[in-house]
């Protein structure tokens, strides 16, 4: 039964989900970071809120771990590379508190339209300042999105229900989505100039920090409004002060700060800015949706191999997580046959699809083609850290389909480029098992063993006699025998299946043999 360690509050109904499916969770909140990386090593999954910091200490110490469940959309407080290299999935629940969000940026837009806190503060205090709280009204103005994903898009619904007009900046929206969201897409600077509140709803990346400088916000109208419930730092805290105090900008609503818990912040009791507790999220219905999606994910993921909203591997729905296992077993060991038949720097790794698993997501397939491929040479790579270790090595990773094979239902062929050439290797999946299909061009039929001996020969009379001879003389059992060959007297190749692992001498004999051009050992 897989464990699974519920770091944060979650909804009970989300302990009772786990429970149902067949997962053991323990619920262990507020441990210190010691604590922590003591129990870490016993649990397969990792269930957290924002507070608990899954960092690559704990990430090393998590011997076990295969997923981590954020119960929420930010994933600040997850180091994704460390999780990456260390093949634990991370994923999280973006749409499950969207609307929340969405719906605390309008009721910011609000406060700060018509001065509520001041106001209320006012009028609690018994001074009924009527005349200083002159607010403007939200209808006919014009909105500006930085970020028009999925909560962006709300916002933009619900402002079009105040009659607001709203124009949009977001690199990724293309013209068709925002017709269809019924916004107006445009550049960042265009938005400055044009918007009378402007609100953001994207993350927090090395393009985005600051998005809203000092000197983007001096590009702003005089008096405009400033939203912020998406992530600190998205806006320069300083500039935007001293934009307040000077008037030219009128109001500004955070609910996330750079340091958060924000006790201390530049913004506070500046005229007109409104600030929450990061409460964006905070509604019961997004705590229980959130907490319920990320136990649903894990589950899914640790019984099925179903990958959902994950933040670093191929999405696999649990409908086609049957489906592929077979295939992602076949991508697997077909990379491992062709990553201990390379000698050489690897420049280039082309997965090809033929026939019926073309019509499948091949995403997983590859990613678990490349791990086979990589893994003799960088032990510790996987099916969740092989893409990125490909690209940081400055490998051409690349895929092609066909819906037809000539042959086979299914077939997949791994071809490896390197310094001295290509290498090519195919497989197919026959009654649910994977085989070797084809090697160097050579076709034959063989099982994937645990230990296997490939040798590649020129087809004499004799050779199996004289290879057979030496297997019995190192008491070398043989469990499958295959062989596959161009033509009579040329080149030829044999697949055999071995229950003890050779020796070296003894490949050393095999090389030995006439008309021996290469003989080593695979393992699988």
């Amino acid at each position: 039964m897989p464990r699974v360690l519920i770091a944060d509050k979650l909804s009970p109904a989300a302990i009772e989900i786990f429970k149902q499916r067949g997962v053991d969770a323990d619920v262990k909140t507020g441990l210190p970071k010691e604590e922590l990386l003591k129990i870490i090593g016993d649990y397969d999954g990792l269930a957290v809120r924002s507070a608990t910091k899954a960092d690559k200490d704990v990430i090393a110490a998590a011997k076990n771990l295969k997923v981590i469940g954020r119960a929420g959309i930010g994933v600040d407080n997850v180091d994704i590379p460390a999780a990456t290299a260390a093949g634990v999935v991370v994923m999280n629940t973006p749409f499950g508190n969207s609307i929340t969000t969405a719906e605390h940026a309008i009721a910011m837009m609000f406060a700060l339209a018509r001065q509520m806190p001041a106001a209320d503060a006012s009028t609690q205090a018994g001074k009924w300042e009527k005349n200083r709280f002159m607010g403007v009204e939200l209808y006919g103005k014009t909105l500006g999105l930085i970020g028009a994903g999925n909560i962006g898009s709300i916002v933009a619904d619900r402002a079009l229900g105040l009659k607001m007009k709203v124009v949009a900046y977001d690199p990724f929206l293309s013209p068709e989505r925002a017709v269809e969201i019924g916004v107006e897409k445009v550049e960042l600077d265009e938005l400055l100039a044009r918007a009378d509140v402007i609100t953001l709803h994207t993350p927090l990346t090395d393009k985005t920090r600051n998005i809203l400088s000092e000197e983007n916000l001096k590009k702003t109208k005089k008096g405009v409004l400033i939203v912020n419930c998406a992530r600190g730092g998205l806006v320069d805290e300083k500039a935007l002060r001293k934009l307040l105090d000077e008037g030219h900008v009128g109001g500004a609503g955070f609910d996330v700060f750079v340091e958060e818990p924000a006790k201390d912040n530049v913004l506070f009791g500046a005229e007109n800015f409104v600030a929450t507790p990061h409460l964006g999220a905070s509604t019961v219905e997004a705590q229980e949706n959130v907490a319920l999606q990320v136990a649903e994910q894990m589950s899914d993921y640790l019984l099925t191999g179903a990958v959902t909203n994950a933040l670093n591997s191929p999405s696999v729905t649990a409908e086609e997580a049957p489906r592929l296992k077979p295939y992602v077993a076949l991508a697997d060991k077909l990379g491992l046959l062709a990553g201990q038949m390379v000698d050489f720097g690897v420049k280039a790794i082309d997965i090809a699809y033929e026939g019926d698993v073309a019509q499948l997501n091949t995403r997983p397939l590859t990613a678990a083609a490349l791990a086979g491929v990589m893994r003799p040479m960088l032990a510790e790579v996987n099916m969740v850290s092989a893409p990125a270790v490909a690209k940081e090595r400055g490998i051409v990773v690349s895929e092609s389909k066909q819906d037809e094979s000539p042959i086979y239902e299914s077939l997949i062929r791994i071809t490896v480029t390197t310094e001295k050439g290509k290498r090519s290797f195919a497989g197919s999946v026959m009654a649910g098992a994977p085989r070797i299909i084809e090697v160097k061009g050579m076709d034959l039929d063989a099982p994937f063993s645990t230990t296997m001996l490939y040798v590649n020969n020129l087809d004499k009379p004799g050779f199996i006699g004289a290879l057979g001879a030496l297997l019995a003389e190192a008491n070398v059992n043989i469990a499958t025998f295959n062989l596959g060959r161009v033509a009579a007297g040329e080149d030829a190749i044999a697949m055999v299946g071995v229950d003890q692992p050779p020796a070296d001498n003894l490949v050393e004999k095999i090389r030995a043999l006439p008309h021996v051009k290469e003989a080593r050992v695979l393992r699988f």
